[in-house]
């Protein structure tokens, strides 16, 4: 199935929900109460669909994991991951934390059980994790859905229809900027910069190179300037970054993160430039923020009142809340396995938004571009 054609099978089967028959799917959830939590209500992610059983919810928190069974309604509790996956058997898992510490020993349970997974981002903290990753999905023959919600929003994959159908013309480039709050920087990139390098695959295919600068306060970063993040979400440095992404076609995306005096996130998002007008998908107010376009060759409003317009989600369909987005998501990986093709968001883009970030890291090592993929997977801040 093409992967711009799975939204609407998707949103049939929400639309279907209540449709009766008893469950097929059993469905487990494994989350981290004070490490990472559920990430974005993962752990609600299989609610409401007729064909799903939540059997059960492990958690080493004994209150977290209360609190989790209540919302997730799953049927049973255990402390330990192991021990609910050997009992239970799921033939899905999600494992929510937003936090990646821990998750090749989950990735590596979940596949000995021959479960499909639904993993909230990043994938990975490095690429070498990333890599045993899709190499354990690919051994045990399961598939993985990475949580990137906005690239499958309805109104986002509308607006990746209307630049293919040349609305805003020629693309002439894509500008991402993360949320810059006090994480700006290495964390801002880190964590939430796997949405922007994952929408500009969606709508620009694989990049071929990154040329980037990283400094801390206009110095450039050595040793002395790498710090662990608020989040084990790997290593970081920088309060500043720029980087250009090439990608086919002559292309280019640049992605910046930098500290200022107005760290209130508002300028999160993502934009593609063309040469008859613009869309701006915003990213703060994911997944309710919807796509704009402006029609206007100057890419600024028009004296003429030529401003900007929304762009709806076919049949109108508005994702208004996480839990319904996240539940897409499920359901798409589920259909994928019942179809037998890849989900919409899988393992291999997962690592690709790790190997992207690592391709930063490296470029300021080298004060060069590199090309992708990188040939030594090692993270570059380990060798800086």
């Amino acid at each position: 199935m093409n992967r711009r054609k799975w939204m609407e099978v998707a949103l049939g089967a929400l639309s279907a929900a209540g449709a009766g028959g008893a469950p097929r799917h059993r469905a487990a959830v494994i989350g981290q109460t004070g490490d990472g939590d559920y990430g974005h209500d993962w752990d609600t992610a299989w609610n409401d669909i007729p064909s799903v059983d939540v059997v059960a919810v492990a958690d080493s928190n004994e209150s977290g994991r209360r609190r989790a069974a209540q919302r997730s309604h799953a049927q049973r509790q255990y402390a330990d991951y192991r021990e609910m996956l050997q009992k239970e058997k799921p033939n899905f898992v999600g494992i929510c934390s937003r936090v990646p510490d821990q998750r090749l020993g989950m990735v590596q349970a979940a596949a000995d059980a021959g479960a499909h997974m639904l993993i909230e981002k990043p994938l990975a903290a490095d690429l070498i994790t990333a890599d045993k990753i899709i190499q354990l999905a690919d051994q045990h023959h399961v598939k993985i859905s990475v949580g990137f919600i906005t690239s499958v929003h309805p109104a986002v994959l509308r607006a990746r229809e209307m630049v293919a159908a040349g609305e805003i013309g020629v693309l002439q480039e894509i500008r991402a900027r993360g949320k810059e709050d006090k994480r700006a920087g290495g964390e801002d990139m880190a964590v939430l910069g796997p949405h922007l390098f994952d929408l500009m695959r969606l709508f620009a295919g694989d990049p071929q190179w990154v040329f980037a600068h990283i400094t801390e306060d206009g110095q450039e970063i050595d040793r002395s300037r790498i710090r662990k993040p608020s989040e084990p979400v790997g290593p970081i440095a920088g309060n500043q970054i720029a980087a250009m992404f090439a990608f086919p076609h002559g292309m280019h995306a640049y992605f910046g993160s930098k500290s200022s005096d107005v760290p209130d996130g508002s300028r999160f998002g993502f934009s593609l430039y063309g040469s008859k007008g613009v869309i701006r998908i915003p990213i703060t107010k994911n997944p309710g923020g919807e796509p704009m376009i402006l029609r206007s060759r100057s890419w600024v409003e028009g004296p003429k009142g030529a401003g900007w317009q929304s762009i709806d989600a076919p049949g109108g369909k508005r994702v208004d809340n996480r839990e319904e987005a996240n539940r897409i998501m499920a359901i798409d990986l589920i259909q994928a396995v019942e179809q037998n093709r890849q989900p919409a968001r899988d393992a291999i883009d997962g690592r690709w938004t790790v190997e992207m970030l690592q391709g930063i890291y490296l470029s300021q090592n080298r004060g060069a571009r590199v090309e992708f993929p990188l040939k030594d997977r090692r993270h570059p801040l380990e060798e800086l």
